[in-house]
C-alpha cells in the first residue's frame, strides 16, 4: 500500500501529451495568441461610418510564434472604435453574420487613400496576419501554404474566433495573402491572383463580371444583382507649361549692392526644383448596378468627365533641393572640420623672416605689459596692416578666397559706421557706432534667449548670416577663415583706436546669448572703459569714473558680480588695494597720500566708534544722499563715486566658481573665499571714506545695505521719544568680514584705486580667444544664430501662406531647439534633427506655392472661387487624398481638366507604349472622346453580391471581388462565402 500511495504524493504537474506533433503545437500557439488578445467569441461593433478608414486611428500589436525552428510574426491590425452597446442584440447573435462578412458588402469605405492593402482589397476593419518573421524568408511551396491554411482553419474552429486570419505566402514584395474567416455555420475564403501579364479579357468590366459569376457558381437562374464600384486613376506628369516659380538667387547682384534674390543678412528660401512631381486624379463611380455601364473590349462608357466623384492626390518629390536647407546643411558640415585657420589659409601667410616678425612680436608683447605711455599710441595697427599686406603679397590677389569687392561689401554690412571716412567724422563715428536702440519687445526678437543665440539686430547674428553665405557661395571653409581673420583684425583695430563695436547692447555681457556674443560685448566694455580713461587723462572729464550712475545706490545688476579672481587671490587686507598697476589717473599725489592718515583706518572700529580725522579733504563725491547725515560729525552723507564692478562672461564665471569651490570648506579657505568676493566691497568702502571724512561703519551700512541698520523709537531719560539705530545681528558677529574690511579700508577715491576691471588684460584675452578660433569652433558658436535666423525666415514665409499644420511644426521646432541649444556642445544627432525639421517645413511651403501657381489661386478674380481653391490647395498638402467639389464641373475640376488637356497636346506617345496600347487594352479605340485624358494608369473595380452558396437553399452570403490593373501587374482579390450548415 505504501508503494502505491507514494507515487500519488509525488505528482506535482500533469504533462499534456496530446500536442505531440510540431503542427499541433503550432496550432496551439496560434490559439494561445488569439486567447491572449481576446479575439475569441462573437465580434461586435457599430456599422462603419463613411470615411472612417481614413480619419480613424489604426493600431496593431504583434507577437512571435514558431513552427519547429521557423519563426512567424503574428500581427493584429484593427481600427480603434468605441465599444458598442450590446443591448437588444443578444438574441440576434446566433443568426447574425460575423462583422467582417458584413464589412465585405459595406460601400462607405471603398478605395481608402491610406490603409493596409488588405483593408483596401477587402474592406475589413480588423484582421490578423501570420507572416515569416524574417524579411528574406518566404513560404513558397504549395504544400506548406496548404499546411498553414489548414492550421489557421483549425485554430479558428477551436477558438470560435470571428476575426479573419491571413497567411502571407510567396515573397513579401508580392503582397500575396490567403486567409479564412469563420462564423456560426458560415465560412469565407480569401483568395488571390497576382500576374505580371494581364489576360486581355480581364482589362474591362465585362470580363471581370464573367470571372466573378463563374467563381460564385450561383445555382439560381435569375442571378442576384451585382453591385459595382469603379475607379480609374489618371496621372499628370507633364507640368512644362506651368514653370516652377522659384527664381534662382542673383549672386552677381550681391557685390553691386543691388537687391537681388539674395542679400547679405538674409537667408534664401524655396525649392530649386518643382517639389510636386505628379498629380493623380481618381475618377470614381461608387454605386453602379450591373447593366448600367457598358465597358468591354470595343467600347467604354467610363468617361472621366462624367464620373460623379473626383479625388486628387499629389506625389511629392523625394527630398527636393531647397535653398535654406542647403545653407543649413553646408554650414553644419563646418562643425566637423578639424583644420585651424592657419592650415586653411596656408602657414606661409604669417611667415616673415628676420626683423619684421620680431617687431610684431615686440609690439604685441607691449600690449600686456605696464607702459609709461598710453597703449593706443603704439604703432601696432600699422604693423598689423603691414602684416596684412604681406599676407596678400604671399597669397596673391587671385588666390584670396574672398575677392575685395565681396569682402568690402560684407565688412560695410557688418560695420556700417566704417563708411564714414572723414577725419572730422571720427569722433561721431566713435560715439554713434554702438547704434544701440532699445530692443523691440516681441516674441520673435526674444527667441535669442530661448536658443542662446544673439538678438536679430546684433553684430553676432549678422556675422553668422554672412559666414553662412560665404561658406555656400564664396569659397567654402577658406572663405569663412578669410572673413574671420579680417573680422579679428577689425576687432583689434577698434580696441587700439577706441572705436566702439556696432550692433552690441550696452552694459555687461548678456549671459542669455552665445559665448561669442558675450566675448564681443566684453571687448566693447573694455573699449568703453579705456576710451573714458583716455579722455579723463586729457582732462576732458572729471574724476567720475565712466558709467557711474547718478542714483547713488549700487545697481542691482552689478551687486552680484564678482571681480576677477586672479587679482585678489591670496592677498592680505592691507595689500588688497596696493598694486604696481597704473591707477585711473597717474598723478603725483604723494603729498595727499601722506596726509590721508592711513593708519587711523586700521585702528578705528565700529564698536569703538572711532572715526576718520575730520580734517581730511573730501574727495570723489557724487551728490548728497537725500537728507541723511553722518552719525558723528553731523554733516551731510555724500554718495561716493565708485568703480563699476567687473563684467563677466559665462566661461569666466564658471572658471571663477571652480576656483572658489577648490578653496574647500576649511576656515582658512572660507576666509580666503570671502576676501576674494569682497574686493568690490572694499573698493566701495575706500571711496565712501574718501567722500565722507570722519564717517563710521554705521554710516556706510546706512547707504550700502540699509536693511542691516535697524532703527527703533526709544524714550530717553527726559521722556522724549528719540530714534535710536544699531547694526543688525549679522554685522555684530565677531571678526565680521564687513568690520574687517572697514578697518583695512583707506580713504582713497575711486580714481586712485587699483582697477577692479583691468580692461587692457581682459581685451587682450578676448582678442586672443577670437584669434585662436578654428572654423569648426566658429560654426559651433554661431549655429544657434543660424537656426534662429532660419526659424524666423520660415515663420515669415509661413505667414504669407497661412498653413495651420506648418504653424504646429514651427512651434515644435522652437520647443525642440530651446531644449537642445540651451546646453553647451549639443549632440550632432539632435542638431541634425532640428535642421531636418526646418527643411521639412521649407518643403511644405514650397509645395504650397507650387500648387498655388499651378491652380492659379492668385490669378482667380472671383473671391469665393479663390477661397475655395486656396482651401483645396491647403487640403492637398495636409490630406492623403482630397475630394474635388463638383467633380469635373467645379472650379478645381475645370482647372485639372485643362491641365490634362494641355499635357495631352504636348505629349508624344513613345512607340513602345503605342504598340502596347494597340495590342493590349486598345484604350485609344475604346476611349473616343476621352482622348483629352491619357490612358488610365490604374483601373480598380469592386464587385459585390449576396448569393446563396453552395446550394440554392443555403443562406445568402456576401461575395466580393476586388480587381486592380496597372502597367506593372494585375491582381484579383476575392472573398467568397459559403454556408457550412446547409450545403
Amino acid at each position: 500500500m505504501a508503494a502505491d500511495s507514494e507515487p500519488e504524493s509525488e505528482v506535482f504537474e500533469i504533462t499534456d501529451f496530446t500536442t505531440a506533433s510540431e503542427w499541433e503545437r503550432f496550432i496551439s500557439k496560434v490559439e494561445e495568441v488569439l486567447n491572449d488578445w481576446k479575439l475569441i467569441g462573437v465580434s461586435s461593433g457599430k456599422p462603419l461610418e463613411k470615411g472612417i478608414y481614413t480619419t480613424g486611428t489604426w493600431e496593431e500589436k504583434s507577437d512571435e510564434i514558431s513552427f519547429a525552428d521557423f519563426k512567424f510574426s503574428v500581427t493584429h491590425h484593427y481600427l480603434v472604435q468605441e465599444p458598442s452597446d450590446k443591448d437588444g442584440k443578444e438574441e440576434l447573435a446566433e443568426d447574425a453574420l460575423p462583422l467582417p462578412m458584413q464589412d465585405l458588402l459595406c460601400m462607405n469605405n471603398d478605395f481608402p487613400p491610406r490603409a493596409h492593402c488588405l483593408v483596401r482589397w477587402y474592406g475589413l476593419r480588423e484582421f490578423v496576419v501570420i507572416a515569416p518573421a524574417a524579411n528574406n524568408e518566404a513560404v513558397v511551396s504549395e504544400s506548406k501554404c496548404n499546411l498553414l491554411l489548414s492550421s489557421i482553419s483549425i485554430a479558428l474552429g477551436n477558438t470560435g474566433c470571428q476575426v479573419p486570419l491571413f497567411v502571407q505566402i510567396h515573397q513579401k514584395w508580392r503582397r500575396m495573402y490567403v486567409g479564412e474567416c469563420q462564423g456560426p455555420g458560415v465560412r469565407t475564403d480569401f483568395e488571390m491572383v497576382h500576374l505580371r501579364k494581364v489576360p486581355s479579357q480581364y482589362t474591362h468590366l465585362s470580363g471581370l463580371l464573367e470571372i466573378f459569376k463563374t467563381k460564385i457558381g450561383c445555382p439560381l437562374t435569375p442571378l442576384p444583382p451585382v453591385s459595382m464600384a469603379i475607379r480609374l486613376t489618371y496621372v499628370l506628369q507633364d507640368w512644362q507649361q506651368y514653370f516652377w516659380p522659384q527664381q534662382p538667387p542673383d549672386i552677381d547682384a550681391l557685390v553691386g549692392g543691388e537687391v537681388g534674390g539674395l542679400e547679405f543678412g538674409k537667408l534664401p528660401f524655396g525649392a530649386c526644383e518643382d517639389p510636386i512631381s505628379e498629380l493623380h486624379l481618381a475618377t470614381t463611380w461608387p454605386h453602379l448596378a450591373e447593366g448600367i455601364i457598358v465597358d468591354n473590349d470595343v467600347y467604354s462608357d467610363l468617361d472621366p468627365m462624367q464620373a460623379p466623384q473626383w479625388s486628387v492626390r499629389v506625389r511629392k518629390a523625394d527630398n527636393p533641393q531647397c535653398l535654406l536647407g542647403d545653407f543649413l546643411t553646408e554650414f553644419f558640415k563646418l562643425c566637423r572640420r578639424k583644420e585651424s585657420t592657419d592650415e586653411i589659409l596656408g602657414r606661409s601667410a604669417f611667415e616673415e623672416e628676420g626683423k619684421e616678425v620680431a617687431d610684431i612680436t615686440h609690439a604685441l608683447s607691449k600690449l600686456t605689459e605696464p607702459a609709461p605711455v598710453p597703449i593706443h599710441k603704439l604703432s601696432v595697427t600699422n604693423m598689423v596692416h603691414s602684416a596684412r599686406k604681406k599676407i596678400r603679397k604671399h597669397r596673391g590677389v587671385d588666390e584670396s578666397p574672398l575677392n575685395n569687392d565681396v569682402l568690402n561689401t560684407i565688412l560695410l554690412f557688418l560695420f556700417p559706421d566704417a563708411a564714414d571716412k572723414l577725419a572730422d567724422g571720427f569722433e561721431s563715428r566713435a560715439n554713434t557706432s554702438a547704434g544701440n536702440n532699445p530692443p523691440p519687445e516681441n516674441e520673435d526678437y526674444n527667441l535669442f534667449s530661448q536658443f542662446k543665440s544673439a538678438p536679430s539686430d546684433s553684430l553676432t547674428y549678422k556675422l553668422a548670416l554672412c559666414l553662412c553665405m560665404i561658406n555656400f557661395y564664396h569659397g567654402g571653409v577658406k572663405g569663412v577663415a578669410h572673413l574671420w581673420q579680417e573680422f579679428v583684425l577689425e576687432m583689434r583695430y577698434r580696441w587700439e583706436n577706441n572705436y566702439l563695436i556696432p550692433g552690441l547692447a550696452n552694459g555687461s555681457p548678456d549671459l542669455r546669448c552665445c559665448l561669442l556674443h558675450q566675448k564681443l560685448q566684453m571687448l566693447n566694455c573694455c573699449i568703453e572703459r579705456k576710451k573714458a580713461r583716455d579722455e579723463g587723462k586729457r582732462g576732458s572729464v572729471s574724476d567720475r569714473s565712466p558709467g557711474a550712475s547718478g542714483d547713488g545706490a549700487k545697481g542691482a545688476e552689478h551687486s552680484a558680480d564678482n571681480p576677477d579672481k586672479e587679482k585678489e587671490f591670496g592677498k592680505s587686507w592691507e595689500s588688497w588695494s596696493d598694486s604696481e598697476d597704473e591707477f585711473f589717473e597717474c598723478l603725483s599725489d604723494t603729498e595727499d597720500l601722506k596726509g590721508n592718515g592711513q593708519e587711523n583706518g586700521k585702528k578705528g572700529g565700529a564698536k569703538e566708534g572711532n572715526k576718520e580725522p575730520v580734517n581730511l579733504k573730501p574727495e570723489g563725491r557724487l551728490h548728497p544722499h537725500g537728507k541723511l547725515m553722518l552719525l558723528h560729525p553731523g554733516e551731510p552723507l555724500y554718495v561716493p563715486i565708485t568703480q563699476e564692478p567687473a563684467p563677466m562672461t559665462e566661461d569666466l564665471l564658471e572658471e571663477q566658481s571652480e576656483v572658489l569651490a577648490k578653496l574647500g570648506t576649511s576656515a582658512e579657505g572660507a576666509h580666503l573665499r570671502a576676501r576674494m568676493q569682497s574686493a568690490c566691497l572694499l573698493s566701495d568702502m575706500e571711496s565712501f571714506k574718501a567722500a565722507n571724512p570722519g564717517c563710521c561703519l554705521e554710516d556706510f551700512v546706512r547707504w550700502y545695505s540699509p536693511r542691516d541698520y535697524i532703527e527703533e523709537e526709544v524714550v530717553d531719560e527726559k521722556g522724549n521719544k528719540i530714534i535710536k539705530g544699531e547694526l543688525s545681528a549679522r554685522m555684530k558677529i565677531p571678526s565680521n568680514m564687513w568690520v574687517e574690511a572697514w578697518e583695512t579700508a583707506k580713504p582713497i577715491p575711486a580714481r586712485r584705486q587699483k582697477r577692479l576691471f583691468d580692461d587692457t588684460r581682459e581685451a587682450e584675452k578676448v582678442l586672443h580667444y577670437l584669434a585662436v578660433q578654428k572654423s569648426a569652433d566658429l560654426a559651433r558658436h554661431l549655429l544657434p544664430c543660424i537656426i534662429h535666423a532660419a526659424v524666423l525666415k520660415v515663420k515669415d514665409e509661413e505667414a504669407l501662406e497661412d498653413i495651420s499644420s506648418v504653424k504646429k511644426i514651427i512651434k515644435q521646432i522652437i520647443s525642440h531647439s530651446s531644449k537642445v541649444l540651451r546646453f553647451p556642445n549639443p549632440e550632432d544627432k539632435k542638431l541634425e534633427e532640428i535642421i531636418a525639421q526646418i527643411m521639412s517645413v521649407e518643403a511644405i511651403i514650397a509645395r504650397a506655392r507650387s500648387l498655388k501657381a499651378k491652380f492659379g489661386v492668385e490669378k482667380c478674380e472671383n473671391e469665393e472661387e479663390k477661397e475655395d481653391l486656396q482651401r483645396f490647395v491647403n487640403c492637398l498638402l495636409e490630406q492623403p487624398e482630397v475630394s474635388v467639389v463638383g467633380a469635373g464641373r467645379g472650379p478645381a475640376g475645370s482647372i485639372i481638366h485643362k491641365l490634362f488637356v494641355n499635357a495631352q497636346r504636348v505629349s508624344v506617345v513613345p512607340p513602345l507604349e503605342e504598340e502596347l496600347r494597340r495590342s493590349g487594352c486598345a484604350e485609344e479605340r475604346r476611349q473616343g472622346v476621352q482622348s483629352e485624358f491619357p490612358p488610365p494608369t490604374g483601373r480598380e473595380v469592386i464587385l459585390r453580391s449576396a448569393v446563396p452558396r453552395p446550394a440554392p437553399y443555403s443562406k445568402a452570403l456576401p461575395q466580393r471581388m476586388y480587381s486592380v490593373l496597372t502597367r506593372e501587374d494585375f491582381r484579383l482579390a476575392g472573398a467568397f462565402s459559403a454556408d457550412t450548415t446547409f450545403f
